[in-house]
């Protein structure tokens, strides 16, 4: 009889094998594989989110006014940080370890008995769907993988779909216009269920509205029919007021305001996520389930979110945020600029995947500090310290105000934060950014457990 151990390094072993077979868009293998486990999708109800970057954040704060609401809600997620586990939750508890190695004996006797080879996110994405279905949830909260047409998540027939702003990422799978990238997380939408979007460029929106009145979809727009205005903002939060913006709806209880809201999370790109999952559960109250304002409120003000401008050490301080495209830079250096006065100077750690925009997110990383530590995260995908640096150099050359930068190189994440804080003074705080595994590497190093950790796609 095979050990504990034993069975969490042969679930681990073959879910590292899945991770060969790359990504693979399409919605063939998730429907036979989710087939032979009897459609668990079809267990519970569910809200659906694409987008480029908010989809984590929007998806836990629903998640979130859902559990203060009385439901009992999974949670999928991906990448992760330091542990696998964080990908699948139940009122943000993740997934017990033993049941990961459960799941995946199980799902894997299923696959060998068929012909389906099931690529590492379809089978975990069954892996969730199937956890929740025995866990009897009654919502759930799926956050899209990647595009959203040809996701494993898009079998799902959810109350509400919601699309997050739509940029440039994945353009190797999306495809090379904005126009090309908002029909594939369009995808996702479906006849006549509700559709909340934060698109804001008018080419992504035009898409979006365009599908959305094709499947006779309702469609609930930031900046049209709702929208929040800040006001207050610091290092750890912020606090804003959300308002209804569309006339016919204005007198809608289910389509209320609030006043004063508080969400632990900072930066003004928050705000768009908060009033994405705001406007989510007013739709969702209109159909008749019960989401109280409290829990609204609640919801937000007890979200727990990592990875976000996160703080892991308070001294030295260090925060990291998993900007991994140029969007998110964006929207990282402009938090930086507006928040953090009190730092005179970051130290940034920098870990980028070889297959992202590296320009597109060092330019607006290059105009938030002038001491740049080049790294790579384990993993074969990870851009080399080298390469990160001549694309920088690059960068300060078309930049006269950038000529006193100082760039470093290390070969680990490790080595990068030893450094950094051999750099470090009282003026100093240390920004890690660039990629999930980066970030994720540094909560480990600080200490988080990780489980299955290195199972990231």
């Amino acid at each position: 009889m095979l050990s504990d151990l034993d069975c969490y390094n042969e679930s681990a072993n073959y879910l590292y094998a899945l991770q060969k077979h790359g990504i693979k868009l399409g919605l063939e293998n998730p429907k036979k594989l989710l087939s032979i486990l009897n459609e668990p999708q079809k267990s519970f109800l569910s809200v659906h989110i694409a987008g480029t970057n908010g989809k984590g954040s929007t998806a836990a704060m629903i998640s979130s006014i859902l559990t203060e609401s009385g439901f009992k809600v999974g949670l999928f997620t991906s990448p992760h940080l330091a542990s696998f586990t964080e990908r699948i939750r139940i009122n943000n508890v993740p997934i017990p370890e033993r049941d990961v190695i459960r799941l995946t004996a199980y799902i894997r006797k299923a696959v060998a008995a068929s012909d389906i080879k099931p690529t590492f996110f379809e089978f975990i994405t069954a892996m969730a769907f199937y956890y929740f279905a025995c866990e009897k949830i009654d919502w759930a909260v799926i956050e899209v993988g990647m595009g959203g047409r040809f996701d494993a998540t898009n079998v799902l027939l959810p109350h509400a779909s919601v699309i997050t702003n739509i940029g440039f990422d994945h353009r190797g799978f999306l495809g090379e216009t904005l126009s090309d990238i908002a029909f594939e997380k369009a995808g996702i939408i479906k006849n006549t269920v509700p559709v909340v979007t934060a698109a804001h460029n008018p080419e992504a929106l035009k898409i979006v509205e365009r599908i959305a009145k094709n499947c006779n979809a309702e469609l609930h727009t930031y900046g049209e029919d709702f929208k929040s205005t800040l006001l207050h903002m610091d290092e750890r939060h912020i606090v804003f007021d959300y308002i209804t913006i569309n006339p016919s709806l204005i007198q809608n209880k289910c389509f209320r305001g609030y006043k004063k809201l508080f969400l632990p999370l900072t930066g003004k790109h928050q705000i768009y996520n908060a009033s994405l999952a705001i406007r989510t559960c007013g739709i969702l109250r209109q159909q008749g389930f019960s989401v109280g304002d409290n829990a609204v409120k609640n919801g937000l003000k007890k979200l727990n979110m990592e990875g976000r401008i996160e703080y892991v050490s308070q001294t030295p301080p260090i925060l990291i945020d998993s900007a991994h495209n140029p969007d998110a830079a964006q929207a990282l250096a402009h938090a930086v600029k507006e928040v953090f006065s009190k730092h005179n100077k970051f130290i940034l750690i920098i870990g980028i995947m070889n297959d992202k925009d590296i320009e597109g997110i060092l330019k607006p990383l290059s105009q938030i500090s002038d001491t740049f530590i080049f790294t790579k995260p384990k993993g074969k995908r990870a851009a080399s310290p080298e390469q990160l640096e001549e694309i920088m150099k690059k960068v300060i050359q078309n930049d006269r105000n950038l000529m006193t930068v100082s760039l470093f190189t290390t070969k680990t994440v490790e080595e990068a934060l030893t450094l950094a804080k051999n750099l470090q003074n009282k003026e100093h705080a240390i920004l890690v950014t660039g990629s999930f595994y980066t970030t994720g590497e540094v909560k480990e190093i600080m200490g988080k457990p990780g489980v299955l950790s290195q199972l990231r796609e």
